[in-house]
Parts: C-alpha cells; sequence; structure tokens
C-alpha cells in the first residue's frame, strides 16, 4: 500500500499542484468531480447493467427452453419429436436443435433446416457432466448476435438447443450507450468551457484586485480598484479595499504632515533653546570675572535672569500644547458669563497698555457662554496681550456679539498689522512676523498656536483678517449659553 501512495503521490502534485492559479484550479475541481461521476456511469453501463442484461435474458431463455424441451418430450416417438421441434420453431422463429443420446435429430432455424459442421464443438453443447444449461453467443447467419441456451432432459436423454436472434431492444440499449457515452464526453467539454467562463468571471476582478493591492502596497494610493463585475461580493469588496486605502492615504498623508511638523518642531525647539542657553552660558561667564562693577554684575545677573525666564516660559507653553493635544479631558466646559472673565483679563493687561499709551476698550453687556473658563481666559491673555504687544498707538478692542446659539469674540487692534504672506503660518509653531521684535518682548512664538489648540478642543476655529498700517482682527465663536449660575473665578 505504502508503495501505491509513493507512486500516486508524483502523480497527484502533477494534476494537482502546490501552486496554481484559481482558474485552474476551479477548471480541475469541475472535470475532477464531473470525471468521476461520468466514469462512474460508463463503468456501471459498460458492466454492471450489460451484465445484468446478459443475465436476465440468459434466465428467459432457460425458461423457454425448458419449456420447450417438455412440449417436445412429451411425443410419443421419434418422428413425432422431429415434427413437433419443426413445428415450435416454425411459430417461434427460434433456431432448435434437438439431440437424442449423441444422434442429432433436427437443427432447424425459422423452419428452415441447417447444416452446422461445427455443431458439436459449440460451447452450448459441451458435456452435461453437472446437468446445468449451458450459454453460448455469436453471431448468427445474418451477421445478427444469437443466444444459445442448450437443456438436458434425464430422463429421455435429450438436449434441446435453443438459439434467439437478440432482441431489438438489445441494440437500442447499445445505442442508447453510444449516445450517452457521446452526451457525457459533450457533457465533460461543455462543463470545462463553463467552468473556464465561469472561473474567468470569478478571476478578472481578484487578479484587477491583487493589480490594485499590489500597487498600493507600492505606496501608489491614488489608484482605484476598478471591478468589472456583476457580483455583489466583489463590488462590495472592491468598495471596501477602496475606501481601506483611502483611509491609508489619510492616515499616512497625516503621517507625513506630523513628521514634517515633528522635523520643524525639533528643530525650532533646538534653536530656541540653544539661544537662550548660550546667552546664559555667556552672561555666567561674564558674572565669573574680578574685574566687574556692582553695575555690571548686576546688568549680566539681570539679563541671565531674563533669559531664564524666557526658557522657562517657552517650556511651559511647550508642556501646554502637549497637554492640549493628547489629552482632551482638559477641557472641561461649564457656563460662565464672557464679559466678567474679560474684565478680569484686562485688568491685568491694563498697566502693560498704558506703558505704551494704548487704551485698551473691553465694554460689553454681560453674555453667558459655556466653555472652559480657565482656557478662555488663556486665549483672551493670548490674544490682547499680542494686540498690545504689536500696537504702537491707537486702541486695543475686544467685542462681544451674540450670533443666534453662538457668541461671537472680536479682539481689534489698530497695531502695524500683519502682511498677506503671513496669515496662513501665524498659528504654526514658532512662527513669527517680526521675529527680532517678538524675542525681544520676550515671547516664545507659541501663543496663538496655544490658542488655536484650546479652542480645536473645544470644537471651534480661531479666525484672523489684517491690513497693514491699519490693524488686526482676530475673531472666534463660542455657544451661548441660557442665563443659569455662572461659574465664578477663583478671585471672587
Amino acid at each position: 500500500m505504502h508503495w501505491f501512495a509513493r507512486l500516486l503521490k508524483p502523480l497527484w502534485s502533477r494534476i494537482f499542484p502546490a501552486r496554481a492559479a484559481t482558474q485552474t484550479w476551479m477548471i480541475l475541481t469541475f472535470v475532477l468531480f464531473i470525471g468521476i461521476a461520468m466514469v462512474a456511469v460508463a463503468l456501471y453501463m459498460t458492466f454492471v447493467m450489460r451484465g445484468e442484461i446478459d443475465v436476465t435474458m440468459r434466465q428467459t431463455l432457460t425458461r423457454q427452453a425448458t419449456r420447450l424441451a417438455g412440449l417436445i418430450e412429451q411425443a410419443d416417438s421419434r418422428a413425432e419429436r422431429i415434427r413437433v421441434t419443426r413445428e415450435l420453431a416454425r411459430l417461434s422463429d427460434l433456431h432448435l436443435t434437438l439431440f437424442e443420446g449423441d444422434s442429432l435429430l433436427l437443427d432447424v432455424f425459422e423452419a428452415q433446416p441447417l447444416r452446422d459442421e461445427a455443431l458439436r464443438s459449440r460451447p452450448e453443447l459441451a458435456v452435461f457432466d453437472d446437468g446445468q444449461p449451458r450459454y453460448g453467443v455469436r453471431p448468427g447467419p445474418d451477421g445478427r448476435r444469437i443466444h444459445y441456451v442448450a437443456v438436458r432432459r434425464p430422463n429421455s436423454s435429450l438436449v434441446v438447443r435453443v438459439g434467439q436472434p437478440e432482441p431489438l431492444l438489445f441494440a437500442l440499449i447499445e445505442r442508447m450507450q453510444v449516445i450517452l457515452f457521446v452526451a457525457m464526453g459533450l457533457a465533460l467539454l461543455l462543463s470545462i468551457i463553463g467552468s473556464w467562463i465561469a472561473a474567468r468571471q470569478v478571476t478578472r476582478p481578484l487578479i484587477a484586485i491583487r493589480n490594485s493591492a499590489r500597487s498600493i502596497s507600492e505606496g501608489k494610493f491614488d489608484e482605484k480598484i476598478q471591478v468589472d463585475s456583476r457580483a455583489a461580493e466583489f463590488q462590495d469588496l472592491a468598495k471596501s479595499l477602496n475606501r481601506m486605502s483611502d483611509s491609508f492615504r489619510e492616515k499616512i498623508e497625516e503621517l507625513q504632515r506630523l513628521t514634517r511638523l515633528q522635523n520643524e518642531f525639533i528643530g525650532n525647539v533646538s534653536h530656541e533653546v540653544r539661544n537662550p542657553i548660550f546667552a546664559v552660558g555667556g552672561y555666567l561667564e561674564a558674572l565669573a570675572s574680578p574685574n566687574l562693577t556692582p553695575e555690571q554684575r548686576q546688568f549680566y545677573a539681570e539679563k541671565g535672569l531674563a533669559n531664564l525666564q524666557r526658557l522657562n516660559n517657552l517650556f511651559n507653553d511647550l508642556i501646554e500644547i502637549a497637554r492640549l493635544e493628547y489629552r482632551e479631558d482638559l477641557i472641561k466646559p461649564g457656563t460662565f458669563d464672557l464679559q466678567d472673565l474679560l474684565e478680569e483679563v484686562a485688568e491685568i493687561l491694563q498697566p502693560k497698555a498704558e506703558e505704551k499709551g494704548l487704551r485698551l476698550e473691553i465694554e460689553n453687556p454681560p453674555v453667558m457662554v459655556y466653555a472652559d473658563r480657565s482656557r478662555i481666559r488663556q486665549v483672551l491673555t493670548n490674544l490682547i496681550d499680542n494686540a498690545i504687544a504689536y500696537s504702537d498707538e491707537g486702541v486695543v478692542r475686544c467685542r462681544l456679539r451674540r450670533r443666534l446659539d453662538k457668541v461671537r469674540v472680536e479682539v481689534i487692534d489698530t497695531g502695524r498689522g500683519i502682511g498677506e504672506e503671513h496669515l496662513e503660518h501665524i498659528f504654526e509653531r514658532f512662527y513669527r512676523v517680526d521675529p527680532d521684535r517678538s524675542r525681544k518682548s520676550g515671547g516664545t512664538g507659541l501663543g496663538l498656536s496655544i490658542v488655536k489648540q484650546i479652542l480645536h478642543a473645544h470644537g471651534e476655529t480661531i479666525h484672523v483678517e489684517s491690513t497693514l498700517g491699519r490693524g488686526t482682527r482676530f475673531w472666534f465663536d463660542l455657544p451661548y449659553a441660557a442665563t443659569a449660575e455662572p461659574v465664578r473665578s477663583a478671585a471672587s
């Protein structure tokens, strides 16, 4: 059995390779199962069904021969038996042969006497040692197959041989077998063609999907998967893969953008941190000199402390941005009076405005909003502080206006304004319209970026418009809240 398995394994691997196209597998599967069914039918018709027909024919012919032998045996004399045999052959169109002992009495077919020189050598006339009937099949004088059976009557030593031409039904059955074999061959051919067509309908979309997936794996995310198929499963698969490809493209573009921002951020941070560190180091080296006057020592110490404060502000702002980006739970909204908060911010920034000769206008009616009070305080402080820092004369105004279910907050100044080429960049980290002036003022370049992050966490957007030499306007919206118990500040 093992040698048979070893012999079959190479054949099996040739018929069913370890890797083949789906179309090949489908055709092989169709051919295998239909071929097995056809072989089974062919074997049944060739051997089982034919054998059953032969057995039925022999049984029928044996019963007929036994009945005729009984009729012939009832005759009183040899002449009478010959006459009865001749009459039976004429009436039944059978080939009858009659022996009495070893003597041939009559050999007649359809009432015509026959002379067969090889009669004794026929297989159905062999010696009857066991008393069982003997059978034989061979072509007759007209070419038709004749089935023979010979029976022996022990009581009278008669041997009666009956030959019957093969019924026309047998020829019909044989023709049906031929037709069936042809039909099975045609069915096998049509099944191969049908399986090829079906496999093609399946594999064409699969090939398209495979090629598109390969392109996507190579980074070509703009290529859409086009499936020319009416099968709902393939259409749904193509849509799902296209959505997945779009999602991958968006995520990769976002990752690339974040990577670019990260590189820019690292470069900016290293630049911003390096300057105050070098400055502090320089001032410390100067303080180590023994020839300095007390006034010079105080000057260098104040400069070093100012740069340390700038460095501390920078790290605090970076930590704040990181917390806002990665911790949504830092926003804790509530209902409060926005005008009350604005007055608190103005009280802190009023001295800075007066120092520059600016007028700070914040008169607005009370209005309730729903937001995080402490975070909005940061937003207002940064915007108003920036407006004061970049205005040399005129007014800095903060205006609150109700707009349906929103409250619009506007911070307007009459300062130098911002060039149009800078407007789309001013909310980026470390971006400065006037780098020298902002560094002298101690700014970190992160204030507007923090404003953007806080409002983004609230689901709102900061907007800006500006004209050089005439001033700048920042505005954003907050959700209006119906009158309720306001959130009190810590000071109150």
